[in-house]
């Protein structure tokens, strides 16, 4: 019959293209019982069909492999405004510290409106003006702190006294008798005061003397009257008592 293979069919068979599954010659040749069944004719479309399902799978990879490289390849427009926006911030300049007074002197320096040109004596006009000025703010100043202090002092509480640490105890005060040697000063008499004693240890009679300053009030007392003086509180750099009377009027 005409439609029946050949026997040589496999022999002759074209090279298979790619890489597609080659099972099917290998099982015709070795069994050439199944080459005269008709499912022989299939082989060719069964060999041909894995090559055609092959081929989109590459060209898909292909696709797939070539995509990112396109992508992870940015147009170099692009990149520099990324960089830019990455590239940190330059450190802003250190502020110079200025004193306020070398502020102040470079304000100064900067100003450019001219005053006008003035006389000494309208100068010395301003300046007076401008002390009176001052010194209404101070006085105004003062009066105000014043008046808190007096505000402040009758508000708070009367303080408590203290007790005394010590009892205020008078002492005794020391009086001596003497002979008034000089008064010419004023409210003021010279008296020497003789002193007779019996030695400790030798039981001898010692007589020693010393001068005093004394105040007389009235000038009572005269040289060579016999008077009385009181210790008292210093009354100048050298008195140091008082005239209490005269005892003896000198002859």
């Amino acid at each position: 019959m005409a439609d029946e293979p050949d026997n040589d069919a496999p022999d002759t068979e074209p090279e298979q293209i790619g890489d597609g599954p080659v099972a099917p010659a290998a099982e015709a040749e070795a069994t050439p019982e199944v080459d005269a069944t008709p499912e022989v004719e299939t082989t060719p479309e069964a060999d041909a069909t894995p090559v055609a399902e092959a081929t989109p799978e590459v060209e898909v990879a292909a696709e797939a492999d070539a995509t990112p490289e396109a992508e992870a390849t940015p147009e170099p427009d692009d990149a520099v405004p990324e960089a830019e926006a990455a590239a940190p911030a330059p450190p802003a300049e250190p502020v110079e510290q200025v004193p306020p007074k070398e502020r102040r002197r470079r304000a100064r320096s900067k100003h450019t409106d001219a005053r006008p040109s003035r006389s000494p004596e309208e100068r010395h006009a301003e300046r007076l003006a401008e002390r009176k000025l001052k010194a209404a703010r101070r006085r105004a100043r003062r009066l105000q702190e014043r008046a808190k202090k007096a505000t402040h002092r009758v508000a708070a509480p009367a303080p408590e006294a203290l007790p005394p640490v010590h009892a205020p105890v008078e002492g005794t005060r020391r009086v001596r008798q003497g002979i008034v040697v000089s008064d010419k000063a004023e409210k003021t008499i010279t008296v020497r005061i003789d002193v007779a004693r019996r030695h400790r240890r030798y039981e001898k009679i010692v007589r020693s003397s010393s001068t005093v300053h004394a105040h007389d009030e009235n000038n009572d007392a005269h040289e060579g009257d016999t008077v009385r003086v009181i210790e008292s509180r210093p009354l100048s750099r050298t008195k140091r008592w008082a005239l209490v009377d005269v005892l003896e009027r000198a002859r």
